[in-house]
């Protein structure tokens, strides 16, 4: 397995909420703790993307914070991936909005990776969750070039690099579709809260 650190993305402005999402209770705590919790569990290294270094004061996590902010979550992997010391080698990238994501799947997702830039996960439908997904450090100069152009879409950093696909099937007991479920509205945080 490749040295990776875990890089929870947590600079977003949460409109569509009206509040800051991740402040919101989940499980007794906060949206942002519980990620910071699950994840530190299985990954030796674990930080928080962040548009603002003073923000979330209490979260007991290392901190990395925007180089081109307002570029979307494109911004928090191009810091992530110029700022991550030796010898981490790639980081797996996952929203802190995805309350289910298992630290434990981010593992095996690691492990299919092989040599590849980017591992993952493809949905029935063709569907890709590129903020659960490993990314090399060898992506740095690309993520600076499309910043730097203006393309902002994660999508098209993984069209250009080398990409091992993850099938939900090849994550076996690990996989649940809860697990790429995510808090954008009042909606979602209602229908999350129900399933606890």
């Amino acid at each position: 397995m490749t040295n990776t650190a875990a890089v929870i993305l947590a600079g977003g402005k949460s409109r569509r909420m009206g509040r800051d999402k991740l402040e919101l209770e989940f499980g007794g705590i906060s949206i942002l703790e519980s990620a910071v919790n699950r994840f530190t569990a299985e990954f030796d290294d674990v930080y928080i993307s962040i548009a603002d270094a003073a923000k979330y004061p209490d979260i007991r996590a290392q901190r990395i914070v925007d180089i081109c902010p307002g570029t979307g979550p494109l911004s928090g992997l191009h810091a992530a991936l110029a700022t991550i010391p030796a010898p981490i080698d790639g980081v797996f990238l996952v929203a802190a909005d995805l309350p289910y994501a298992s630290a434990q799947a981010a593992k095996h997702i690691i492990t299919l990776c092989g040599n590849c830039e980017v591992c993952v996960i493809r949905l029935p439908d063709g569907r890709l969750e590129p903020l659960f997904a490993y990314y090399d450090k060898s992506l740095l100069q690309r993520c600076e070039d499309q910043i730097k152009s203006g393309e902002y879409r994660m999508s098209v950093l993984i069209d250009n690099a080398g990409v091992r696909y993850v099938e939900p099937q090849e994550l076996g007991a690990y996989w649940n579709e809860k697990m790429i479920w995510n808090i954008n509205n009042p909606d979602d945080y209602a229908r999350i809260r129900m399933l606890m």
